[in-house]
C-alpha cells in the first residue's frame, strides 16, 4: 500500500483548522503534494478558513511539484486571508517561487516584506546560491549583516554551497572564516559542507584538514569525505576512507553506499562499482529503491547497460527516477529509439515524466540529430506545463541549436521566464556551433550589461566562436577578461581554443609558444589543433615538433599519424611517408573507416565506410552513383582522399 493510501486510510472527516492542517501536513511530507492541494481544495469549500499554518504546508506543495499555477492560485488566497504580512508566510512563499524557478517573484516578494527574519534571508540567500548568482547572493548576505541580524548555520552551508557550485575557491574561504567568527564551527552539518566546498574545487587537502578537526565524525561526515575523493576520482583513497570508517565502528548507511556508488558513475570505475554493489546486498540495501535507481544510473553510465536493464527491469516498484535513469542511459550511448520506447512505456504505465526525464530524452536528440522529436519532445512538455522550468528550456535551447535550428533555439530562448548563467551559454554556444559568430559576441555583450557573471562555460563558447570564426583580437580580449577581470583560471579546453585561434591565423610559433608557457599539462586535443593548423599552413618543421608529442600521448590512434603524412605528402618528403607507413605498421595501428548515422522512417541506420552489409546496399550505391554522375556533370569534381585513406 502506497504511503497516500496509508494517509487516506487514517484520515477522519476533520472539523476544525487544526484537524485540516494535520491531514495536508502528512500528505506534503509523505510525498503527495497534488493530494495535499486538493485538500487544501475541499478545506475552503467546506468553509474552514486556512490559517497561519495552512499556507506554509500547501506552499511546500506547490515547490515540490514546482508548479507555477498553483503557486499562483495559492498565494492570491495568501493575499485575500489576514496572514498576507505574516512573516513565517511570506517566507514559505518566497520558498515556494524559487522551487518553481521564478527567482524574479521571489526577490519581489521578499523586498516588500516589512519584517524579515534570518529563515526568511536565509531563503532568499539560498534562492541566489541555486541560480550561481554569487555576486546577488554575496550582497544579500552583505545586507543581511548590516540589518544587524547574526548569520546561523543555514547561512554559512548556503554561502559555502554556493563557492562549491561555482568552483570558487576564496570565496569558500572568506565564507569558512566567517563560519568560525560566527562561532558555527561546531555544528558538524557545516563542517561537512566545508568538506565537499573544498573538494568540489580541487583542495583535497583543506577538505582533509577540515574532516580531521571534526572531532565527532557522524556517518555523514564520513560521506562528506568520500564524496570529496570522489569529485577528484580518486580511488584508492575513496577505499581507503571507506575501509578506516568500517574499522572505526561506523556502519554504512544507505546515503554511504550511495555515495560509494555516484563516484563510480564512469567506465573507469565500473569494477569498484561493482564491489561496492556486492557491498549494498551484504548490507541489505539491494532492495532499498533509492540504491537500486543509483545503480541503474551508474551501470548505465559506464556503458553496461544490460546489466542496468536487468535491475530495471527486475525492480519490484518503480519510480520516475528509476524510468528516468534508464532513459537517460539510452541516450546517452544515442540509442533514441529505446529511449522514446521506454518514454511511451513510462507514460502508459501512468508515471508522469518530470524535467529530468525531459531533460534526458532532449539530450538524445540532441546526439543525434533528431530534430522532429525534439519538435515532438517540446510540444509535450509545452502540454506537461514543464516548460516552466529552466533545466527544460535550457535542453530545449541546447537541442534546437544541436539539431542545427537556431531559430528555434533563439525562440525558446526568448520565451524563458526566467534565465540563468547556463541559459545564457547555451545560447551563445548555440550561435557558435551554427556558425552565428557575431550574434554570439553580441548576446555575451547582452548578458554582461544585463548583469550576470560569465563561469568558465561561458568564455569556454565565446572562445570557440572566435576560434571558428578567427577573430584572433576579440579572442585575446576574451581570454584576458577571464583571466584578469573574473578571475577563472583557464582549463586545458580555454588553452586548446587559443592555440586553434593561433595556429588558423597563420601564427604557428606564437601558438607553439602559448602551448609550451600553459599552467596546465597540454593534451592531444591542444596539441592536434596545432598539428592541424600546420597541414593548413604547411608548417613541417613544427609540424613534427607537434606530431612526436602526439605519438607519446596516443601511440593508437591514427589520426595524428595520418595528418602528419598528408603534411609530408604535401611537402613532397616521400621518404617522412614511408617512414609514418612504417611506424603504424610496427606499432598496429588502423585508421577507422568514416560512419554515418541516418533517421529513416523513425529508425537509425549506421553506414561504415566500403561496408556494403545493409540489406538494400544496392539500391544505396545506385542513388550515390547517380547523385556523383549529377555532380559531375555540374562542373563539381570529387576531393581526392588523403594518402593514408589510400593504403
Amino acid at each position: 500500500m502506497s504511503s497516500c493510501n496509508r494517509i487516506l486510510n487514517c484520515i477522519s472527516n476533520p472539523s476544525t483548522v487544526t484537524s485540516w492542517n494535520s491531514n495536508i501536513r502528512a500528505y506534503v511530507y509523505n510525498g503527495c503534494s497534488q493530494k495535499a492541494l486538493l485538500l487544501f481544495r475541499q478545506m475552503k469549500q467546506s468553509g474552514i478558513q486556512p490559517n497561519n499554518l495552512t499556507f506554509p504546508f500547501v506552499a511546500k506543495a506547490c515547490a515540490q511539484l514546482s508548479n507555477l499555477r498553483s503557486s499562483e492560485i495559492i498565494h492570491t488566497h495568501v493575499l485575500k486571508s489576514p496572514f498576507s504580512s505574516d512573516i513565517f508566510v511570506q517566507t514559505a512563499m518566497i520558498d515556494m517561487y524559487i522551487k518553481c524557478y521564478r527567482l524574479d517573484s521571489a526577490y519581489l516578494l521578499f523586498e516588500r516584506m516589512p519584517e524579515r527574519d534570518v529563515a526568511s534571508w536565509n531563503v532568499m540567500i539560498m534562492g541566489f546560491s541555486q541560480f550561481g548568482l554569487v555576486d546577488k547572493a554575496f550582497k544579500l548576505f552583505h545586507q543581511m549583516r548590516l540589518s544587524e541580524l547574526k548569520p546561523d548555520s543555514i547561512t554559512i552551508i548556503s554561502l559555502t554551497q554556493l563557492g562549491g557550485v561555482v568552483k570558487k575557491l576564496d570565496v569558500i574561504k572568506v565564507v569558512h572564516c566567517l563560519g568560525i567568527r560566527a562561532g558555527i564551527e561546531a555544528s558538524v552539518s557545516v563542517p561537512n559542507t566545508w568538506i565537499t566546498a573544498y573538494a568540489k574545487c580541487g583542495d583535497l587537502d583543506s577538505a582533509e584538514s577540515v574532516f580531521h578537526r571534526v572531532s565527532m565524525k557522524t556517518v555523514v561526515s564520513w560521506n562528506s569525505m568520500i564524496a570529496g575523493y570522489a569529485y577528484q576520482e580518486r580511488f584508492v583513497e575513496i577505499i581507503d576512507c571507506f575501509l578506516q570508517m568500517c574499522r572505526d565502528g561506523i556502519r554504512p548507511e544507505v546515503s554511504t553506499i550511495l555515495s560509494l556508488l555516484s563516484s563510480c558513475a564512469h567506465s573507469k570505475a565500473l569494477l569498484q562499482g561493482k564491489l561496492f554493489h556486492s557491498r549494498s546486498i551484504r548490507e541489505g540495501f539491494d532492495s532499498n529503491v533509492l540504491v537500486i535507481n543509483t545503480l541503474i544510473a551508474m551501470y548505465s553510465k559506464c556503458g553496461e547497460l544490460v546489466s542496468a536493464r536487468l535491475l530495471f527491469n527486475t525492480m519490484p516498484k518503480r519510480t520516475c527516477v528509476s524510468w528516468t535513469a534508464m532513459i537517460d542511459g539510452y541516450a546517452q550511448v544515442g540509442d533514441v529509439d529505446e529511449a522514446m520506447n521506454l518514454f511511451y512505456t513510462m507514460t502508459a504505465a501512468d508515471e508522469k515524466p518530470d524535467a529530468i526525464t525531459m531533460v534526458a530524452m532532449l539530450s538524445a536528440c540532441s546526439q543525434t540529430g533528431s530534430l522532429e522529436l525534439g519538435q515532438w519532445m517540446d510540444k509535450y512538455a509545452c502540454d506537461s506545463r514543464l516548460v516552466d522550468n529552466v533545466m527544460v528550456c535550457n535542453a530545449l535551447v541546447d537541442m534546437y541549436a544541436k539539431c542545427g535550428c537556431i531559430d528555434g533555439a533563439r525562440r525558446t530562448f526568448d520565451l524563458m521566464h526566467e534565465r540563468t548563467v547556463v541559459s545564457w551559454t547555451t545560447m551563445i554556444g548555440g550561435y557558435a556551433m551554427n556558425g552565428e559568430f557575431i550574434e554570439a559576441l553580441t548576446l555575451f555583450s547582452q548578458m554582461i550589461e544585463l548583469g550576470f557573471r560569465p563561469n568558465h562555460l561561458t568564455f569556454l563558447a565565446i572562445l570557440q566562436a572566435c576560434t571558428h570564426a578567427g577573430f584572433l583580437e576579440k579572442g585575446w580580449e576574451y581570454f584576458n577578461l577571464m583571466t584578469s577581470v573574473y578571475q577563472i583560471r583557464p582549463t586545458l579546453e580555454h588553452c586548446a581554443c587559443m592555440a586553434d585561434l593561433l595556429g588558423r591565423k597563420g601564427k604557428l610559433k606564437e601558438a607553439l609558444e602559448f602551448i609550451q608557457n600553459m599552467h596546465v599539462e597540454p593534451d592531444a586535443g591542444v596539441w592536434g589543433a596545432l598539428l592541424g593548423a600546420c597541414g593548413t599552413h604547411h608548417e613541417v618543421e613544427v609540424a613534427e615538433y607537434v606530431a612526436n608529442h602526439l605519438f607519446i600521448l596516443e601511440p593508437q590512434s591514427a589520426v595524428s599519424y595520418v595528418a602528419m603524412a598528408n603534411i609530408y605528402a604535401a611537402a613532397g618528403r616521400w621518404e617522412g611517408v614511408a617512414k609514418i607507413r612504417a611506424m603504424m605498421k610496427c606499432k598496429g595501428v588502423r585508421k577507422s573507416p568514416g560512419q554515418s548515422l541516418v533517421r529513416v522512417n523513425g529508425q537509425f541506420c549506421s553506414f561504415t565506410a566500403g561496408d556494403r552489409s545493409h540489406s538494400e546496399a544496392l539500391q544505396i550505391y545506385e542513388v550515390l552513383d547517380g547523385l556523383a554522375l549529377q555532380l559531375k556533370e555540374a562542373g563539381f569534381k570529387r576531393p581526392e582522399c588523403s594518402l593514408l585513406e589510400q593504403w
